[in-house]
């Protein structure tokens, strides 16, 4: 499958952020969290069971939600009306959430043995691990997009 690229302008930039990545971790991310439970739950007395992982998802979907509204109500808009100076203070907070999310998935590939499946898992455990393979690169892709292509653009030249 071929995605279209981002767009060069930074407003348009921010809309395929919403409609691509905040969209489908909105939808992905609670269906990972369920399927971490089952696994959790089915195969509490495994040796690699990935105890505590939807613990982190669940932390994840809360922390990532509060994340994409301020960009969404608040960054965001204030780039589609032309960036006025001002926004450094709300990209360096971004870039916190960023280094905070950072840290969640640490733990993601931590729990799961950098998604390093057990012998013999279960069809479930299996697809836990590839839906969290594919939200992982997602998710990589994102913070990508915007800490290297679009925040640099409202940033004083050495930040």
């Amino acid at each position: 499958m071929t995605e279209d690229l981002p767009p060069d302008d930074p407003a348009a930039l921010t809309s395929f952020i919403e409609a691509r990545y905040h969209a489908r971790h909105r939808e992905e991310l609670p269906d990972l969290t369920a399927l971490a439970l089952r696994v959790e739950r089915v195969h509490a007395d495994a040796a690699k069971v990935p105890a505590g992982l939807a613990a982190v998802l669940q932390l994840m979907i809360g922390e990532l939600e509060v994340h994409m509204k301020k960009e969404e109500l608040i960054l965001f808009p204030a780039i589609r009306r032309g960036g006025a100076s001002g926004l450094e203070n709300p990209i360096a907070v971004m870039r916190a959430d960023h280094r905070d999310h950072e840290a969640m998935i640490g733990q993601i590939r931590e729990l799961t043995d950098n998604l390093t499946l057990p012998d013999g898992a279960c069809r479930s455990w299996t697809a836990l691990y590839e839906g969290l393979g594919r939200f992982l690169d997602d998710f990589d892709a994102h913070l990508q997009l915007e800490n290297e292509v679009l925040f640099p653009q409202f940033e004083p030249q050495g930040v």
